[in-house]
């Protein structure tokens, strides 16, 4: 590590600490040449490799940027959308890989948006996985009820033989 102050390329290492939840490390180095003391710091790079081909540094501001169009008019906090970006970030690092297809970005959004806020989770998943027809949000909405509770029916609501929604007492 060259040292800031005199440029010399030969330093030594006197102090090493995690941070960030062990996801970079702080170095205290000291310059065999000039005697002065600096900080350095590394962090693992994740990267995204998008559909063209091009990769760009994983951003957890982009990850806000797209989930807060979703959420726009729903009750979801800036707090909430740091928090999800965080889980984000941790399940795309858990998968080992320096270098995230575009879509493994898309896919690890869904769960933790999904628990945040269903309306929010549709409207993502919609535009993410294309919805065409009204079909494909009954599909979904379906999923949600059905994964939502162990019978797979919402409580207080039965289907009519006319396939209308009703609430029982």
């Amino acid at each position: 590590m060259r040292c800031p102050f005199c440029k010399s390329d030969d330093s030594r290492v006197v102090d090493s600490r995690a941070f960030d939840e062990g996801l970079g490390i702080r170095r205290r180095r000291e310059c065999s040449e000039c005697g002065r003391r600096f900080t350095t710091t590394e962090t693992s790079v994740l990267f995204v490799v998008k559909r063209s081909g091009a990769t760009e540094s994983f951003s957890r501001a982009k990850v806000v940027s797209g989930v807060r169009k979703a959420c726009q008019g729903r009750p979801v906090g800036e707090d909430d959308l740091a928090r999800l970006a965080q889980q984000v970030e941790d399940i795309l690092r858990a998968q080992g890989s320096a270098e995230i297809p575009a879509m493994e970005v898309g896919l690890a959004i869904l769960g933790p948006l999904r628990e945040l806020d269903e309306v929010a989770y549709l409207r993502f998943a919609s535009v993410y996985r294309s919805f065409d027809t009204l079909e494909d949000f009954e599909a979904e909405i379906a999923l949600l009820r059905a994964e939502g509770d162990p019978t797979g029916e919402e409580p207080g609501l039965t289907v009519s033989p006319t396939h209308k929604t009703s609430h029982t007492s």
